[in-house]
């Protein structure tokens, strides 16, 4: 698959999510959470990097402040120049800033910085996937230049039905996810 067809599936895909409306995204979306909290991945988690959603992403305010979430450490990406990311920690909910193309991102100096190294369960959002765990993420690689930093860590992502592709043919920097959560079902890789 060539760029110009990666595109165009990126934009298909991102129209049918965006197609469903506020009230479907947020019941989907408490429905993704409800399998991420049942998940083992999450379950044996300390320390998780989620993400806040924009315009038609899965949202995962629910996990925020899900009864399962306390005695874990919920991190969130900072993007960074040259398309690099961190996982940061805030230290209160007044640490939040618009960011990188008007995402909410924690404010460095009101977060603490975790190394890669130390997260155990990554929830990336996508823009599609299939059923081998391939993803296609917005285009920027923010992620796929992340992720191989995460040693430890299990890499899920998240997405709703509609988003689903018969086959995303990886390009050699794609990173490939181990699980991923739709309102309907649990992918796992292999």
């Amino acid at each position: 698959m060539n760029k110009q067809e990666r595109q165009a599936l990126r934009k298909e895909k991102i129209k049918a999510r965006d197609s469903l409306n506020i009230e479907e995204r947020d019941a989907l979306s408490l429905q993704i959470v409800e399998r991420i909290i049942s998940s083992e991945e999450f379950q044996d988690a300390k320390k998780v990097l989620i993400y806040r959603g924009i315009r038609g992403e899965v949202r995962l305010n629910a996990l925020e402040i899900a009864e399962h979430s306390k005695g874990k450490q919920l991190l969130f990406p900072l993007c960074l120049p040259k398309h690099e990311m961190a996982a940061l920690l805030p230290k209160d909910e007044h640490a939040w800033a618009k960011g990188y193309a008007g995402i909410e991102e924690p404010i460095l100096e009101e977060s603490v910085v975790i190394a890669p190294e130390e997260i155990d369960f990554v929830i990336c959002p996508c823009t599609a996937f299939d059923e081998e765990c391939n993803r296609l993420g917005m285009g920027g690689g923010f992620y796929d230049r992340y992720l191989p930093k995460c040693k430890k860590a299990v890499v899920g992502a998240v997405a709703f039905e509609v988003q689903k592709a018969d086959c995303i043919p990886m390009e050699s920097w794609d990173k490939a996810v181990d699980v991923v959560f739709t309102e309907k079902k649990t992918y796992r890789k292999g």
